[in-house]
């Protein structure tokens, strides 16, 4: 059963999608409707969304921007795009942004249930439980393992080894391997020792190398969904390697932000060997380089940014960027009061911000993640862990809390507080009100 969230700023189409969903016969256990990005975001952020079907121009907020910032929340959130505008452009921002399907008003409805169905679909089909997905897989093999000598190539472009091999960039097209670059990040993928099986013996051999390779299967399929060219290799019995890389033109767009797709995808990677295969991980991510002779360094750091889940082992996706200040690159260790003192001060210093933005309509993690110097995916760990509340939820207890107050102790009228607050309309701040306190503003002021 899934989740589905509406997103067009003519009622009169939201609620039209919504009795058609509604009345179709696919396993939908529950719809929202949103009237513009700020919305959908709260929805986002509250519910647990399956598929977003939005407009694609609304007011204050495009549907290219709601998708990105989506993607930042759920980065494995399935999004079908609706629009009047039969325009390349926005198609091509909305599939680079993953989108699934592009549909021109006046929808046809057959079209677009055929289309949710689609994209629910590729929710489902791996969705099985591990036991299943071993025996499945024994059948279903569709991405081609890396050769012996791609595999070995590869690893040698990594390797610190002087005495390796390194291939040129025409002796890899050669193998089929493209590495034009010329800008690069590394990723590494750990995948932890499996629990022992229900009868309490280990995985066999055959079942380990077939996880593996489902493993390597799941993330090239992923990452051929992204607008990123990737190459995804073993390095190592339980390890994959992913070279991720950029053209010219497309490191020069700044639509999207690159750190913002590596952390997407890190967890997605993550998220997806837990889902459909049972499996722990732990991902490392590089910064970003030029030239195929930076492959040395940012494998350094994916290596080193996958050393730290032994300190954060609570932690999974972890970037290289957000730990190597002077305090980890000091030659010895950092203690646990210095990690401590760290931690707390830049979820301090988010805290601090949120109390000053918290009434700011659209203000997003990436905003304040941005303000604290570190990834969205990194503030939102430490802020959890140092707070005991996760940063949205921090925000809308402080909107709700001062909502109370004016409600209690001025004159306001509600479209007045919900601006106040942050919200875009008096409708949706009633509703986002309720479910917090349990009863209307209206009713709290009687």
């Amino acid at each position: 059963m899934h989740r589905i969230l509406i997103v067009d700023d003519e009622p009169l189409i939201g609620q039209g999608l919504s009795s058609l969903l509604a009345s179709s016969g696919i396993g939908i256990e529950g719809i929202f409707v949103a009237h513009n990005g700020y919305e959908a975001l709260d929805y986002i952020r509250m519910e647990d969304i399956d598929l977003l079907i939005t407009d694609i121009q609304m007011g204050a907020m495009s549907g290219i921007e709601l998708m990105h910032q989506a993607k930042l929340v759920r980065p494995w959130i399935q999004t079908i795009v609706i629009s009047a505008h039969e325009t390349f452009q926005y198609a091509q921002l909305a599939m680079r942004l993953g989108a699934k399907d592009y549909l021109i008003k006046p929808l046809d409805g057959v079209q677009l249930l055929d289309s949710v169905r689609n994209a629910l679909l590729k929710l489902e089909k791996r969705t099985k439980s591990r036991e299943e997905t071993i025996e499945t897989l024994r059948d279903s093999f569709r991405v081609e393992e890396p050769s012996a000598l791609q595999t070995v190539l590869l690893n040698n472009l990594l390797s610190e080894d002087t005495g390796s091999v390194k291939p040129s960039p025409s002796e890899l097209q050669k193998l089929g391997i493209g590495l034009a670059g010329p800008y690069f990040a590394v990723l590494k993928l750990k995948l932890l020792p499996r629990a022992a099986g229900a009868a309490g013996s280990p995985a066999s051999e055959r079942d380990t190398q077939l996880l593996r390779y489902a493993a390597l299967n799941i993330s090239s399929e992923l990452l051929a969904e992204t607008d990123r060219e990737s190459v995804v290799f073993y390095s190592g019995a339980d390890e994959l390697s992913i070279m991720m890389q950029w053209d010219e033109e497309s490191y020069e767009n700044t639509s999207v932000s690159k750190l913002d797709q590596l952390d997407m995808i890190g967890r997605s990677l993550h998220r997806s060997m837990k889902r459909y295969l049972g499996l722990t991980t732990v991902v490392g991510i590089s910064q970003i380089a030029n030239g195929l002779q930076s492959l040395v360094l940012l494998h350094k750091q994916a290596i080193q940014a996958l050393r730290w889940s032994e300190r954060h082992p609570d932690h999974d996706v972890f970037y290289y960027g957000d730990f190597h200040e002077s305090l980890y690159t000091k030659e010895e260790e950092p203690s646990e009061d210095e990690l401590r003192a760290q931690h707390n001060r830049i979820a301090e210093g988010a805290k601090a911000y949120i109390d000053r933005n918290y009434a700011q309509k659209g203000l997003t993690l990436h905003e304040v993640a941005q303000n604290n110097h570190v990834s969205p995916n990194y503030l939102s760990y430490l802020f959890k862990k140092t707070n005991g509340m996760n940063l949205w939820e921090y925000v809308m207890k402080l909107r709700m809390e001062e909502s109370r107050r004016l409600l209690l102790e001025t004159d306001m009228r509600r479209y007045e507080i919900a601006e106040r607050v942050g919200y875009e309309s008096p409708e949706h701040f009633s509703k986002i009100f309720k479910k917090y306190y349990g009863i209307s503003p209206s009713e709290l002021k009687k």
